[in-house]
């Protein structure tokens, strides 16, 4: 069974910086399993798996446009220290939840220079190209309750 839309598919995966330095990697004998088509991987690398199989092993290197975006200056913001009143001991590296009146979103602090603090609202790997290194562990039909929800449901379709 090839990939395509609507299958769970579970995939050993490594992927590294442009420096080759491991960002992420699939637990150790576990595959990673995602619903095809549904956008639960970076638009590259779900384009690259279409019409895969198990066994197949596919190197990938995607642009930031494939991954996770170019990198946006207007994500990025400073802030007085007590709009951050409520977190305490705010350092560098530091991820926090930020609401704006449309959305959620995660914003790492990237700077601290006395009553101000940069926030940066882009993905750590926004702007980045992304150097996967991908194995087709398992391909399989999804159940319509996974279909409703659109995502996986555990390796055999059920919750755990």
């Amino acid at each position: 069974m090839s990939i395509s839309q609507d299958q769970v598919v579970s995939i050993h995966y490594t992927l590294r910086d442009e420096a080759g330095e491991i960002i992420d990697s699939s637990p150790a004998g576990e595959p990673l399993a995602y619903l095809h088509g549904h956008g639960n991987l970076v638009p590259g690398l779900e384009r690259e798996l279409a019409g895969r199989s198990v066994g197949d092993k596919l190197t990938v290197t995607l642009s930031p446009a494939d991954g996770y975006g170019e990198h946006d200056p207007k994500l990025v913001q400073q802030v007085p220290r007590r709009a951050l009143k409520g977190v305490g001991n705010v350092r560098v590296g530091m991820r926090l939840s930020a609401s704006s009146g449309r959305s959620d979103r995660t914003v790492t602090v990237t700077r601290i220079a006395a009553d101000l603090v940069t926030v940066d609202g882009n993905h750590p790997l926004a702007g980045k190209k992304l150097h996967f290194e991908v194995e087709v562990a398992g391909v399989r039909a999804a159940t319509e309750t996974e279909l409703s929800h659109g995502h996986v449901h555990g390796p055999d379709g059920h919750d755990h």
